[in-house]
């Protein structure tokens, strides 16, 4: 069996406002996507974010998402390829500051929420991401079977399948993106992600199996049992990791 990561979305606290506890969740991940101040975060929160993320011997990458807060980058928004380019180059670049500061390398790129999807559908979207992650030279945490990955595949940008542990799939085998997320019953979750990862399938929202590629998977900090789900997949995943 080939090996897996586990990433997390993180460091999307704003100010006073609190979002989930990223640190608690850091042992059990093996990369962490920092917020970059669009859809969340902030200069400080991402800062604290890096530093806790050193201190945990984790890798850092990019969690760049659309320019709105009040949805939380899981609006979906129209905008060309050269906009899209720039909003990931603006935000990784933010980020690659204060891993500068603290003697990181920028691991990857993941893109956020309605940026994530709409790059499995608009080839203009895939297009932009990719000019940006060839511009700083680093990987992509995407998606398998969509136009996401034949834009990465032709134009020769590495990239990790991502599965979401906490997330239902439809008929299509695709996340789907919620404004807010529930949580999940600990047991079913270490199901389904042994499913994705050693017979490449998952239960739709329909009942159907359905076709997945699960080299990286994924945990959300803002879910309400995030630590107890983190905990159970690094567990779970241990002999693949």
């Amino acid at each position: 069996m080939a090996k897996v990561t586990i990433n997390c979305d993180m460091g999307e606290a704003f100010s006073i406002y609190r979002l989930g506890d990223d640190e608690a969740c850091m042992p059990f991940i093996t990369h962490a996507n920092v917020a970059c101040g669009f859809h969340a975060s902030d200069p400080v929160t991402m800062w604290r974010t890096v530093k806790a993320a050193k201190r945990h011997g984790i890798a850092v990458g990019s969690h760049p998402g659309l320019p709105d807060r009040e949805g939380f980058g899981r609006r979906e928004m129209s905008m060309t390829r050269e906009e899209i380019a720039a909003l990931v180059l603006y935000q990784s670049g933010a980020l690659k500051a204060y891993l500068d500061a603290e003697g990181l390398a920028l691991s990857h790129i993941k893109p956020h929420g309605a940026l994530f999807g709409m790059a499995q559908r608009q080839a203009h979207v895939a297009e932009g991401i990719a000019d940006a992650a060839l511009a700083l030279g680093v990987p992509v945490i995407g998606y398998a079977d969509c136009v996401m990955s034949e834009v990465f595949i032709r134009r020769g940008v590495p990239f990790q399948c991502e599965f979401y542990s906490d997330l239902e799939y439809d008929d299509d085998g695709r996340q789907i993106i919620t404004r807010q997320h529930e949580s999940v019953a600990e047991e079913a979750m270490v199901e389904k992600v042994r499913r994705a990862v050693t017979e490449g399938v998952t239960r739709s929202v329909n009942g159907r199996d359905v076709k997945v590629t699960a080299e990286s998977i994924c945990v959300h900090s803002d879910t309400p049992n995030a630590i107890q789900l983190a905990r159970a997949v690094h567990a779970a995943l241990a002999d693949w990791l």
